[in-house]
């Protein structure tokens, strides 16, 4: 295995991890909620009366951060090396795992976590050893 330096980026991935649990915190915090996206999305199913707002503005924040950005730099172009079938069978996978498992990464890896609760640390490290089960089976032994 070798480590492609030209794309180690450290600093800029710290930034981006410390904001994402800044925004997390605050989240929680000023509102009382936990910024996991299965969760807000889901609640837009069926809607609850007085409960859109944010949920929109939530979302309308996740779609609307990237063409802001566009704005002030360029984007890296986006490379998926993977077929129609794969990304249908992942997506698939993800929305069954986020059923089974009450939400998402971002709401148990990052909102759990941090608030040290027992189910989602046994669900982060499902995720995670899911993930890295997958990876070991499809570059170690498929070959894929």
């Amino acid at each position: 295995m070798t480590i492609a330096w030209n794309l180690f980026t450290p600093w800029s991935a710290l930034l981006g991890g410390v904001l994402v649990g800044l925004a997390a915190a605050m989240f929680v915090l000023l509102n009382g909620r936990i910024a996991g996206i299965s969760g807000v999305l889901g609640g837009l199913l069926p809607p609850a009366r007085g409960d859109i707002g944010w949920r929109v503005a939530f979302l309308a924040g996740l779609i609307g951060a990237p063409l802001a950005w566009r704005l002030v730099a360029a984007l890296p172009p986006p490379t998926i090396d993977a077929g129609g079938g794969a990304l249908v069978a992942a997506g698939l996978l993800v929305g069954i795992g986020t059923r089974y498992g009450s939400g998402c990464t971002s709401g148990h890896g990052v909102c759990g976590v941090s608030r040290l609760s027992p189910r989602s640390l046994v669900a982060t490290l499902a995720f995670m050893g899911a993930g890295f089960a997958t990876v070991y089976v499809l570059r170690h032994l498929v070959g894929a």
